[in-house]
């Protein structure tokens, strides 16, 4: 249920890497489109052709979405991979050719690995390309990597002066926060009724609809939405979606806290109650890592297979529009999990004593032996010495709050969680709903939503990567999952 793997909406969808439906059931045909204003019927045609060759795995809905939003701004996709032939049907102009400067890879470059009897050769071999880009610097892979898009999830690089967008991925400061709760061990036991209700009220997942009640935040009075055309545009779509949370393995879910003795944490050892949610910045962070990763690909000629490893200059003037669009996404997604505690504390009547929150996708500027790098954690969780941070399980494992020990040889790192054993259709091909039910009864974890592709038995065992970064981070505490939210499979 933790992995990184995102699942948002909005433009993010124009990747069609995205393989979370089945393929039978969407076939987009011209009935789909009726309420559709297409300017032509060849227009129409070619969308259709492109969402059957592209897209094939995206549902109707997504794929309706995706051919709206070239609808209504065609010139935005001139240059799309897969999309361009309905802009320019719709634009009628050719297709221009870019400028690339050429890169030449280096022949190799060295990388540590943490827990590689955990860790498929795909995702080693991924980061391996990705240590032969010119601006790469210093690598590692944590304990709960597995392949991904662009640089492998539990990836860590460390660029010079570039910052690569889907080095950081498509959701953009997907995080983990947990808030503590004085309050007795029983008391998730003895309120279970109303806190299935309070989570049913208070949170919304999914690619359509939003919270039915209004809220708000400072983040949205940020004059960063008006630093660029995009960032204008999508300041409607983040009003939309502030307190929402994504599809896949996006959670909020209460459970039981146990804090160790002599804590980084500031509160006496002992059990409590947390409120633990996993999310990102929703359609806004899609968008710009869709739009920042076009005009890295349209910059940087590199071979197919490292193409969406495409990076930006942190000297011109894209990349510091990407760096800013970047901090904004994951300052909002900071606030959308500020709203969703801030909303079941109120509809509970609850006040945090303590709160541990972490980005795992997300790049910084930090410095290593003496040096100024672009730090990309694709899946990793900052562990620089005495920065706490969470490392979640799945649905039926303990979670784990640590504190970093601040090794070099991860950048400062760690896994972001337990990672993912089978891919989702594996998970759907060889798990049934029943025996991830009655893994979840023998834990006495109560699931809203979800579906087996988030099943535990998708996921690596969190003991045995938290045992492969001893060197990497402290525990100092544990959450264990009673009450799960997550989208509707």
């Amino acid at each position: 249920m933790h992995s990184p793997l995102p699942e948002n909406p909005g433009p993010g969808k124009l990747f069609p890497e995205r393989k979370n439906s089945i393929m039978g059931k969407n076939r987009l045909k011209g009935k789909h489109l009726r309420k559709t204003d297409f300017p032509s019927d060849i227009a129409k045609s070619v969308a259709i052709n492109i969402m059957t060759k592209h897209y094939k795995h995206v549902s109707n809905d997504e794929k309706i979405e995706i051919i709206n939003d070239v609808l209504s701004d065609p010139e935005n996709f001139v240059e799309h991979p897969h999309l361009y032939p309905l802009a320019l049907a719709l634009t009628g102009k050719p297709k221009l050719k870019s400028d690339y400067e050429v890169y030449e890879l280096k022949n190799s470059g060295n990388f540590n690995i943490y827990g590689e009897e955990h860790i498929d050769d795909n995702a080693i071999r991924q980061m391996e390309a990705a240590m032969r880009l010119p601006i790469s610097a210093k690598g590692a892979l944590m304990p709960d990597a597995h392949h991904g898009y662009g640089l492998p999830i539990g990836g860590v690089l460390a660029a010079r002066n570039a910052v690569i967008p889907f080095g950081v991925g498509l959701d953009i400061g997907c995080r983990m926060a947990l808030s503590i709760y004085d309050l007795p061990a029983d008391y998730i036991q003895k309120k279970e009724y109303d806190l299935h209700k309070a989570l049913k009220r208070c949170t919304h997942f999914g690619n359509d609809g939003t919270l039915d009640f209004k809220v708000d935040h400072e983040v949205l009075e940020r004059p960063e939405f008006k630093a660029t055309a995009l960032l204008q545009k999508l300041h409607g779509k983040a009003w939309y979606q502030l307190g929402s949370s994504g599809t896949g393995n996006h959670f909020v879910e209460f459970g039981m806290v146990a804090i160790h003795e002599g804590n980084g944490l500031g509160i006496a050892p002992g059990k409590y109650t947390g409120i633990l949610s996993h999310s990102g910045s929703r359609g806004m962070g899609a968008a710009i890592a869709a739009q920042y990763t076009r005009i890295a690909t349209e910059k940087c000629k590199l071979p197919r297979e490292l193409q969406s490893m495409a990076w930006l200059n942190m000297d011109e003037e894209a990349g510091q529009e990407y760096w800013l669009s970047m901090n904004l996404a994951g300052d909002y997604a900071t606030a959308c999990h500020d709203v969703i505690h801030r909303n079941l504390e109120r509809e509970l009547g609850l006040e945090a004593i303590c709160k541990v929150e972490n980005h795992h996708n997300f790049a910084w500027k930090e410095i290593h032996q003496d040096e100024e790098l672009i730090v990309h954690r694709k899946g990793a969780t900052p562990a620089a010495k005495g920065e706490l941070g969470i490392i979640p399980g799945s649905m039926s494992s303990n979670g784990y709050i640590v504190s970093g020990l601040g090794d070099p040889g991860s950048l400062n790192s760690a896994s972001h969680g337990a990672g993912r054993k089978m891919s989702r259709k594996e998970a759907k091909e060889k798990i049934t709903k029943s025996s991830m039910n009655k893994l979840l009864s023998e834990h006495r974890v109560k699931l809203i939503g979800g579906g087996v592709e988030e099943a535990s038995a998708a996921y690596k065992d969190i003991e045995a990567v938290m045992s492969s970064q001893q060197q990497l981070v402290k525990v100092e505490g544990a959450f264990t999952p009673k009450i799960v939210r997550m989208n509707k499979s």
